[in-house]
């Protein structure tokens, strides 16, 4: 070849390559593509029955006419037609044209907790079952399948390829089931992905310890960096799940399903469990989690999830075999090394707070224990003494039980305090309804006669209100702790079946708003409880026409009504845990009235600290002021 050839192949080489480059896709028009891409796999899967038997043919199909000729143009179409289909599959898939058809073959990987089923077409996770639990319905406790679950790896190629790793075929490493046990115990599966260069592949690596939850997933790029398209630093991960139904009720899960993500640098933050919500990672993202009421299936990466691109979306579903489909669309950074390895885990396991505390990735905020104090409480006090109590394989009844005991104890002195306040006002309550009576016309110097009693008497009106505070943000914390309390889940305790959900005793032929179509016996005696304390406590003042007092005891009637309706869905659990609650302190009040507290003995201190000078306090001394200043705005 002269000169002038040469220099003409390299110009045509260079037109070429200057030719890809420039026209390789944006950003913008990847985004686009991956969309339609990923609408079009499921579309390719229910066809590839039909396609496969057009190009398999038997005996049956083949024509009855004898002539050499007929026989011949039959058997020439396949060959035509595998030369078109290569064509074709060489223009879409590119250097992986040689994976796009194949036998799909499932590999089973398992230990004690899980057992989960990969795929050689797509090398995806197809199923995922966790063998130490079932379902409400005693069935097999299955977190997805193969119906019910998408998982994608896509990137583009320097010659402007769409790659959906979804539709092709991989080379597993054995075909043979793996099972692993024992801490020390593990196994690696490798499904790698040839491409129609040798040295060019990319390798799906799954590794599973024993006893643990957790599954390494790495993405090895071998030879990939002239593959991929020069023009972008990513590729791009899409996984989705429709969450079934395993539970008692589909309302609870659906109110307790969603997506939950952790920022690199930030707390994990999730999608308003009641709406339908698409959102976009606003920053470098460590782990994405598809939230369950009890379980969830946790993408982890080893470094970080890059934020171009990247969304989350919750979309609720009417099918009742499903809650709803929570979908994850990823990106990963890529480094266009020669050998780059695209590291990842899988977390699928139950919610359970220290099994997610262990791994220090911050997934036990998965579990909803409630923000500022009330997480506290439910980390530093009730999860340790529920540990403690649940060490001695006792019934959950019984834990619930003992639990409510320590708890009262433990606030036994502000409850006693409590009391003592009750107690000075019942005492004062005759000496206030005369200055009442004797200033009714008179609202600030009713006011002012009362202030000025109580500051002779010694008595803080507000003290009762103290102890009352200092003891909501416990009920509150139980109030979010037993609803999401996996160890609750089918734990029967006498007539209820599942401590975790609802107690139903009786079925109703229809169901009655905002209350349901069953009965629950715990809400019920919870409610009458609620009657009771409010009675016994004294807090009710039953006999004053103060039209206060009055709305009191109207409210003391109503608020066990309104429990009815607002607890009959709930846990049982909780229901169980406040009529437990409620007895005991029916109880130390009635106790302590009649062994601790002497009221002849509070009134005489009462009436000895009349006697005394009395001192301003700052506080009273305000309430004065502001009393005046109303009075004095009414007037003008």
């Amino acid at each position: 070849m002269d000169r002038n050839g040469i220099i003409g192949l390299i110009l045509i080489a260079a037109i070429v390559i200057t030719y890809g480059i420039i026209n390789a896709p944006s950003k913008e028009e990847i985004e686009k593509a991956k969309a339609k891409k990923e609408a079009e796999l499921k579309e390719k899967e229910k066809q590839e029955a039909h396609t496969s038997d057009i190009f398999n043919i038997t005996n049956d199909t083949l024509p009855t006419d004898s002539s050499a000729h007929s026989v011949t143009d039959t058997l020439l179409k396949p060959i035509e037609n595998d030369s078109v289909q290569n064509a074709l599959l060489l223009s879409k898939h590119g250097v992986f044209s040689g994976v796009a058809n194949g036998k799909e073959e499932i590999i089973s990987l398992e230990n004690e907790k899980i057992s989960f089923q990969i795929s050689t077409k797509g090398a995806r996770i197809t199923t995922v079952m966790l063998k130490e639990y079932q379902t409400y319905y005693k069935e097999p406790l299955v977190l997805f399948d193969k119906d019910s679950s998408f998982f994608n790896f896509n990137f583009f190629t320097t010659d402007n390829k769409d790659i959906h790793t979804a539709e092709l075929f991989f080379e597993p490493s054995t075909t043979q089931n793996i099972r692993v046990s024992g801490e020390k115990d593990s196994a690696v599966l490798v499904l790698k992905l040839p491409s129609n260069q040798p040295e060019k592949y990319i390798e799906f690596v799954y590794t599973l310890k024993g006893n643990s939850y957790m599954v390494d997933f790495d993405v090895r790029m071998v030879g990939m960096n002239d593959v991929v398209s020069p023009r972008t630093d990513l590729c791009y991960l899409n996984w989705w799940i429709k969450s079934p139904n395993q539970e008692k009720t589909i309302e609870n899960q659906q109110n307790t399903t969603t997506i939950y993500f952790k920022y690199k640098e930030e707390v994990a933050d999730y999608i308003n469990e009641m709406k339908d919500e698409k959102n976009p990672l606003e920053a470098s993202t460590k782990w994405v989690a598809f939230k369950q009421q009890f379980f969830s299936a946790v993408i982890i990466s080893d470094t970080h999830f890059d934020k171009a691109d990247a969304f989350i979306e919750t979309k609720k579903l009417s099918a009742s075999k499903y809650v709803k489909q929570l979908t994850a669309s990823l990106s990963l950074p890529y480094q266009h090394k020669e050998d780059d390895v695209l590291g990842m885990q899988f977390y699928f396991g139950p919610n359970h707070y220290q099994t997610l505390s262990s791994y220090h990735l911050g997934l036990e905020k998965l579990i909803p224990l409630g923000w500022g104090i009330l997480g506290w409480v439910n980390k530093y006090l009730v999860i340790p003494v529920f540990n403690f109590l649940d060490s001695f394989n006792l019934n959950y009844g019984i834990i619930i039980l003992l639990l409510t005991i320590f708890i009262k104890l433990l606030l036994s002195p502000i409850t006693y305090r409590n009391f003592v306040s009750s107690a000075k006002m019942k005492v004062l309550k005759p000496e206030i309804a005369e200055l009442n009576e004797k200033h009714k016309s008179e609202p600030l110097k009713k006011q002012q006669a009362v202030m000025e009693l109580y500051k002779r008497a010694g008595v803080n009106p507000f003290a009762g209100c103290i102890p009352v505070l200092l003891q909501m943000p416990i009920l509150i914390a139980l109030f979010r702790f037993f609803p999401a309390s996996i160890e609750l889940r089918q734990q029967g305790f006498l007539w209820a079946d599942d401590l975790s959900t609802y107690d139903s005793v009786l079925e109703l032929p229809f169901s009655i708003p905002f209350y349901g179509e069953h009965v629950s016996l715990f809400t019920i005696l919870m409610a009458i409880s609620i009657f009771f304390y409010s009675k016994a406590t004294g807090q009710i003042d039953t006999t004053s026409k103060d039209p206060m007092a009055v709305q009191m005891r109207i409210m003391m009637y109503i608020m066990p009504f309104m429990m009815l309706f607002f607890f009959n869905n709930y846990s049982a659990g909780l229901s169980y845990y406040y009529l437990v609650a409620n007895l005991i302190t029916i109880g130390q009040t009635w106790a302590i009235r009649k062994w601790v507290i002497n009221e002849a003995a509070i009134h005489k201190q009462i009436q000895e600290n009349k006697k005394k000078p009395v001192k301003k306090s700052q506080f009273q001394q305000r309430l004065e002021d502001m009393a005046k200043q109303r009075s004095l705005g009414k007037k003008k």
